[in-house]
């Protein structure tokens, strides 16, 4: 036992002694806390830039996604809040973080080489999952599950998605619409997405389709699902509701503008009128979804605290310190994995593809084995959203049969944002009602068996037409939209081509006409022009 004057000795120099401060962290250690850091963010920043930038484009300019610009927002936010709980579950990293990392990696190939924009905005968002969760662990970053699923509702719906779901909402909005006015006394009629008043007519356009109040507004509802802290039914009610109500609401919008143009003149659907009431009829559906949370807390007994929703202890109180998680070595190897990454973009975006000689559309016949065409241009408009190299639009009669038009778009590389369209996307818009739509196999003149192709019956009002359309892709004739995606991402790696062109002809059917008939001239025509179309349409 040591003597009590050397105990005492050592306490009154313990006493009298400054505490030495923790040694401070030498220059490599910051070093490579900030290579962590800015390294990953860079490679992000240059990789994706096209696709971020496209996005923001989006939020900027397109009213349907000017939500878009928040979303990011309030998601850094939730994981603020989140914080302290964070940094204390997180006690060691996690190699699945690889995992996420290479699905990233493997999406992003896919989006460059298919031309789907989506995938490349899914694959940005793994890439970050896939960071934190190496630096954090899987059990830690399940606490920020929401904030980081709800990054993904920015990520704009595929065009032929978009289009087909514009068309459907701007036909139901014009029935509702017509729908107010005459329940209200008002003469309506609808034909397909015109509502005609007499001496004027009102064009529900894509603008007036609802999808600038569906998609803010349901990102919202779930934003509220996620704070409302009820039983879990009645949040789902709460987000799946936000759905009707901004259709409906969209609708009876439309029968204003209906009303207020009746007794006020055209001016009334036009400028200030339209936007002041696009923005009460929002501000009243988030007026709707309020009300029904309050209705929804009145029914069944209060939901119980639970443990998770405590608030998160601060930084200064978490045993884990930011700088800790990012020296992880399940972190530090991610990092060093993602820095491949530049590499391979370099070689998908950078690709060379097989030039092939063809002939212009310029070129085309007009005259063709009993046929006489005639030759117009498309809209600036439409040119500027469709994207193709190269075009045809003609209208072919041979008498006495009705006549049939004949629309091509040739693409000589499908890269992002440069892709044939399905009509399906497009008919909608013009006011035209698919009452049906199937798979036809047509027989070429020649052809070794047959090639498929879709058949289309469409409808505005009291005009029919008969639509027959499919997708030449290299010497492939493919009807299936998504094949078309498939075998763009099959030939880009092996054949060096994403060539291809989209063929679509059109006829009316007569009033004494059949379904038969019309279908038969489509045919013909298809087998007429056939021989030809490889001058145009390279194999």
């Amino acid at each position: 036992m040591r003597p009590t004057s050397e105990l005492a000795a050592k306490s009154a120099r313990l006493i009298t002694e400054p505490a030495r401060a923790p040694s401070a962290p030498g220059l490599m250690h910051i070093f490579t806390l900030w290579i962590s850091i800015l390294l990953p963010v860079g490679i992000l920043y240059i990789v994706f830039y096209d696709s971020v930038a496209y996005m923001a484009d989006l939020w900027i300019n397109d009213e349907n996604y000017g939500h878009g610009m928040l979303v990011p927002l309030v998601s850094l936010y939730l994981i603020w809040q989140k914080r302290g709980l964070l940094l204390e579950r997180s006690v060691s990293g996690s190699w699945w973080g690889v995992v996420w990392i290479l699905a990233g990696a493997a999406l992003y190939v896919i989006g460059e080489l298919a031309t789907v924009y989506q995938f490349l905005h899914v694959a940005l968002w793994c890439l970050i999952v896939g960071l934190l969760v190496s630096a954090f662990g899987s059990r830690a970053v399940a606490t920020i599950t929401f904030p980081l699923g709800f990054l993904l509702t920015v990520v704009p719906l595929p065009q032929f998605l978009y289009q087909g779901l514009s068309g459907r909402l701007q036909l139901i909005s014009s029935a509702l619409g017509v729908g107010c006015l005459q329940f209200i006394g008002i003469t309506a009629f609808r034909d397909g997405n015109v509502i005609d008043l007499g001496p004027i007519q009102l064009q529900v356009v894509d603008a007036c389709s609802g999808l600038r109040y569906l998609f803010p507004l349901a990102t919202l509802a779930l934003l509220c699902s996620y704070l409302f802290r009820e039983r879990l039914w009645k949040r789902i009610v709460l987000f799946v509701s936000s759905i009707p109500i901004s259709i409906l609401l969209n609708g009876f919008r439309i029968g204003m503008i209906g009303l207020l143009v009746e007794h006020f003149g055209q001016g009334a659907a036009e400028g200030f009128y339209h936007l002041f009431e696009g923005w009460v009829l929002f501000m009243a559906s988030l007026g709707l979804l309020l009300a029904e949370m309050v209705i929804l807390r009145k029914l069944g007994p209060p939901l119980e605290p639970q443990a998770g929703d405590r608030v998160s202890p601060s930084l200064g109180t978490a045993p884990l310190s930011l700088s800790t998680a990012l020296l992880r070595p399940t972190y530090l190897y991610s990092v060093g994995l993602l820095c491949l990454l530049p590499l391979a973009s370099a070689q998908v975006t950078d690709r060379g593809e097989i030039p092939l000689a063809r002939q212009s559309f310029l070129d085309f016949p007009m005259q063709l084995k009993g046929w006489s065409g005639t030759s117009f241009p498309l809209e600036a408009r439409y040119v500027e959203v469709l994207k193709f190299d190269d075009y045809l639009l003609a209208d072919y009669q041979r008498p006495p049969a009705p006549g049939v038009n004949l629309y091509i778009a040739y693409y000589r590389s499908q890269r992002k944002g440069q892709s044939a369209h399905s009509p399906q996307s497009c008919i909608p818009g013009g006011g035209w009602e698919i009452n049906a739509i199937e798979t036809v196999q047509l027989a070429p003149p020649g052809a070794a068996h047959d090639v498929p192709a879709n058949r289309a019956l469409i409808q505005k009002g009291d005009q029919r037409q008969l639509v027959l359309y499919w997708f030449k892709q290299r010497d492939r004739v493919v009807a299936n939209e998504y094949l078309v995606k498939v075998y763009v991402l099959w030939d880009a790696m092996t054949r060096q081509r994403t060539d291809g062109a989209l063929i679509r002809l059109t006829t009316p059917i007569q009033q004494n006409e059949t379904d038969q008939a019309a279908e038969h001239r489509l045919i013909q025509f298809a087998q007429d022009i056939n021989p030809v179309l490889p001058r145009y349409v390279p194999d």
